[in-house]
């Protein structure tokens, strides 16, 4: 487990300059024959090809599928990225990663061979704070329909699953949310007992 802390403070993130990134990353579902690890490990080895620096990754956890009973159990885990482009070029690359490796969208929150997350980059906010609020305080019976029609930054759920807290805490203990202030660490430690449960270490 990497000892660095935190991703680069980006104030000012150009086209040209090379941005860094938190990612989380899961899969529950066999592609072409391989197992949601292997999987996750062919997902880092495109992003490489498509010019991604994986900074720090963290260890694979084992963690029930969100909602329950929405799949089999996911193998989940987290990376600091680092890539040339805007913050939208690297959200565009991450879903064509999850294409290539047989992501569909045909249902929210539903089973999947590939799941790319961008939780956070740096401390920028979008698209605002005003919306990011309206989405962190969305209820859980909300979210099952509500897709946001444009990117949020950071994660609004962040602060609510142990299955992405949980890998952070290998990569980026320190790295604060913009809005809230808190740490990974804080967020993962205020977490309920029952969040984390089942969150394995494989």
């Amino acid at each position: 487990m990497s000892q660095e802390t935190g991703v680069s403070k980006i104030s000012d993130v150009s086209p040209v300059e090379r941005i860094s990134g938190i990612i989380a990353i899961g899969s529950n579902l066999y592609f072409e024959g391989d197992g949601p690890e292997i999987v996750l490990d062919a997902a880092f080895a495109i992003l490489a090809t498509r010019g991604f620096v994986i900074r720090r990754r963290s260890r694979n956890f084992r963690t029930p599928a969100f909602p329950a009973g929405a799949g089999p159990d996911f193998v989940n885990g987290a990376a600091v990225i680092e890539s040339t482009g805007d913050i939208h070029h690297m959200l565009a690359q991450l879903h064509a990663v999850e294409a290539q490796l047989g992501r569909t969208r045909e249902q929210r929150w539903g089973a999947r061979t590939l799941d790319l997350d961008l939780i956070a980059v740096g401390q920028h906010v979008l698209p605002d704070a005003q919306t990011h609020q309206y989405w962190r305080d969305l209820t859980l019976e909300a979210q099952k329909t509500a897709v946001p029609p444009e990117l949020i930054l950071p994660h609004p759920r962040l602060e609510e699953r142990g299955f992405v807290l949980a890998p952070l805490m290998d990569i980026a203990p320190e790295w604060s949310h913009p809005l809230t202030g808190r740490t990974v660490s804080e967020m993962y430690e205020a977490l309920p007992q029952d969040a984390l449960r089942d969150v394995v270490v494989l």
